[in-house]
């Protein structure tokens, strides 16, 4: 990457609007300009303008579904950046304000999707059962043991797909400083809690909460 092009990237997210659009679409799902305006506090003319430039740079891309317009990030490396992003900036960040904003803000770090894995004390706590079973190395860096492809394919149903996207990685998390899984086995794992109905979404935002089957399903699991 050149200079130049670096400082086109980093200016892209240097607009708050835009880093804000970019922050909520880390829950992995598609938007339309009207929400994130909402979600901003800024104008649609105005979301729709800033959005442009977002596509225009590649980190988001459009789908359009009939008249209607959705964006979200282009892939799971931006969504990396962003998050590697977040966790670098966030100790100059203000504390929470009012009852709700607490609420939520501990909600977030209690449970939350990252894109498309599992972030916050939950997903550090399952990374740390995979590490201490036995199913994931992180001696020399994040990869599933043989054992560990095992019990993903056996509880999970998860098979690695040919993908340029890692089987595993660490994905740095940013309200506890350590990292959660992501890459292919950490999608599939979000994604097949949810399916199982042992997470689930809470509105508006990325915080995922345990349902009671997921509390006795995780601590059958891994112990969490």
């Amino acid at each position: 990457m050149t200079a130049v092009a670096l400082a086109e990237l980093a200016a892209l997210l240097a607009d708050r609007t835009r880093a804000r659009f970019c922050v909520a679409l880390l829950d992995g799902r598609a938007w339309t300009a009207s929400e994130l305006a909402g979600v901003a506090g800024v104008a649609p003319s105005t979301a729709s303008e800033h959005l442009g430039r977002l596509v225009a740079g590649g980190l988001l891309v459009e789908r359009r579904q009939g008249r209607h317009r959705y964006v979200q990030l282009a892939s799971p490396q931006v969504a990396q950046l962003v998050e590697d992003m977040a966790a670098f900036a966030t100790p100059a960040q203000a504390a929470p304000v009012g009852l709700r904003a607490v609420r939520a803000a501990a909600a977030l770090a209690e449970a939350r999707t990252c894109y498309d894995h599992l972030a916050g004390r939950l997903g550090v706590a399952i990374t740390d059962s995979l590490g201490a079973r036995g199913l994931l190395d992180r001696a020399g860096g994040f990869a599933l043991t043989s054992t560990g492809l095992d019990w993903f394919a056996t509880e999970l149903g998860f098979v690695p797909a040919r993908s340029r996207r890692p089987v595993a990685r660490p994905c740095l998390d940013w309200t506890e400083r350590r990292s959660h899984l992501a890459g292919q086995a950490g999608a599939h794992l979000c994604a097949q809690l949810e399916r199982n109905g042992w997470i689930t979404r809470r509105e508006g935002d990325r915080a995922v909460r345990r349902t009671a089957a997921g509390e006795t399903a995780l601590h059958d699991l891994l112990g969490v």
